[in-house]
């Protein structure tokens, strides 16, 4: 489902509508274990929220992460929302959710490793280090200043300088 989001948000409109359909049936089910004796709340109410938030939010999902958690979180908080309107109190434990949240899920790349080093290649020496060190290696600031003998502030600097000049280069503003 991540590939299709990720092709959704670059402008794909079949791969937007499959993930919605994909998302609309995940939530159905885990909305009808909810609110299985609720004859004032029904799960599609919940599906066509869920769907809505999903369509107006797609651009908070972090596209390195796995999507299931975030669809997952957007529906619980949609059933609390549903029930509080309507003059109900709910309690939903995570624990409800354990088995979705918890569920592997496949992540492709974001982008191709090609992509990846041609991003990197229009940056200054000093900032290719430390974006790497970061976004790619998976290092703190704290272990990248300390591996590239540099004081943290200027590790944040040359990182935030180094994702602004990709940004600008590939057509998106940070």
């Amino acid at each position: 489902m991540a590939g299709l989001m990720t092709a959704a948000i670059r402008g794909d409109e079949a791969a937007y509508a499959e993930f919605l359909r994909l998302a609309a049936a995940l939530v159905r089910g885990l909305a009808r274990r909810k609110l299985a004796n609720d004859r004032v709340v029904g799960p599609e109410d919940i599906v066509q929220e869920v769907l809505l938030a999903i369509h107006t939010k797609r651009h908070t999902w972090r596209s390195h992460e796995p999507i299931l958690p975030w669809v997952f979180t957007i529906t619980r908080y949609k059933i609390v929302d549903v029930y509080r309107r309507n003059g109900k109190r709910v309690f939903l434990d995570v624990d409800d959710f354990e088995a979705q949240l918890a569920a592997p899920e496949t992540v492709e790349p974001a982008l191709p490793e090609r992509q990846v080093e041609a991003a990197l290649t229009i940056l200054s020496d000093g900032q290719r280090r430390v974006v790497k060190s970061i976004a790619i290696d998976g290092r703190s600031i704290s272990e990248t200043a300390t591996a590239l003998d540099m004081k943290e502030t200027a590790v944040r600097v040359a990182f935030h300088r180094g994702l602004a000049a990709i940004a600008a280069r590939f057509g998106r503003t940070t």
